[in-house]
């Protein structure tokens, strides 16, 4: 099969190789997919360049999330899964190889049915951003008449964040960096968007309340939670939940203990690869829903055939 890999840590590329290798044998418990698309997530992208090979790895076949058809299936999975349509997530994390191949053997539970309707496109970009967005979301219950802030709102998180939420019965604000961002958060179903270069965000968003020292957010949806720390304290409620999955600019925030303690705040820290069984199951079933009822959708930024893989973002 063709496939991509790396040998050591760096840039796509300076250090992705394309060639030939065996087709995986699909082993107990497993399903073999063919790949016919494959997701690229920063997770992949930070791993790739600075997490050291583990000991007797000789190569990392990347790419967690994928989408395909099931060709065959070990002992122990039915046979009336060949065939199906598929979405993958977390191939990497459950013990084998990534995506960025024409085959892949992965746990049959890693495998989750693609309705007919949807493409092998959006299936490879549903896993670590769906399952990431509605933990976010509904960690800490239902949602419905409350307030969520979702920064980063056109990103891949944040916009299927703002479409569960607003399922869910939420009101969303959320912030974008350009007319492009605001167009796809718009799209995504957001209630105010808020451009955080022109707008003074915790002003704009007190004002949508009507007062300037109004308390108006119930949940934030962080994707810079230390750079985004100021504001956020400035207009999340008492009781208040901050449930954040990343702080590139800010990897080591400071924390206003006493500030954060008076305001009762949860600060709730979303890993997706740390995500409960349930929670795994819970968030694929709604993304299943999502799916099919045709509100969840996918905003795709650009496609590469897999010889080109390098130059994906």
């Amino acid at each position: 099969m063709k496939a991509a890999w790396y040998v050591k840590n760096g840039a796509a590329r300076y250090v992705l190789e394309l060639g030939d290798l065996d087709k995986p044998a699909v082993g107990r418990g497993q399903v073999l997919v063919h790949i016919r698309a494959i997701g690229v997530n920063p997770s992949d992208t930070k791993a790739r360049a600075t997490t050291p090979l583990a000991s007797g790895i000789r190569r990392v076949i990347p790419h967690q999330d994928g989408a395909g058809i099931i060709e065959a299936v070990g002992e122990g999975v039915p046979t009336s899964r060949i065939g199906e349509r598929v979405w993958i997530y977390e191939a990497l994390f459950s013990g084998g190889s990534g995506c960025a191949a024409e085959y892949i053997a992965v746990p049959s539970v890693n495998a989750v049915p693609l309705p007919g309707n949807i493409s092998f496109e959006v299936g490879a970009c549903l896993g670590v951003p769906a399952l990431t967005a509605h933990r976010c979301v509904f960690a800490d219950g239902p949602v419905d008449g409350q307030a969520l802030l979702v920064t980063g709102g056109a990103g891949s998180v944040g916009v299927h964040a703002i479409q569960f939420a607003k399922h869910g019965g939420a009101s969303v604000l959320t912030t974008v960096s350009s007319e492009k961002q605001a167009m796809i958060a718009k799209a995504a179903g957001a209630d105010l968007i808020i451009d955080r270069n022109k707008d003074n965000q915790a002003v704009r968003m007190q004002t949508v309340a009507g007062g300037s020292s109004q308390r108006i957010i119930d949940r934030v949806v962080d994707v810079a939670f230390g750079a985004n720390l100021e504001t956020t304290m400035k207009v999340l409620k008492e009781n208040g939940v901050i449930a954040t999955y990343s702080s590139d600019s800010e990897p080591e925030p400071t924390l206003p203990f006493f500030s954060l303690l008076r305001l009762g705040v949860t600060i709730r820290f979303i890993f997706v690869y740390k995500m409960s069984a349930k929670a795994h199951q819970i968030a694929i079933e709604a993304t299943t829903v999502g799916l099919t009822e045709g509100w969840l959708q996918t905003n795709i930024a650009a496609t590469f055939p897999l010889s080109r893989i390098a130059e994906a973002p």
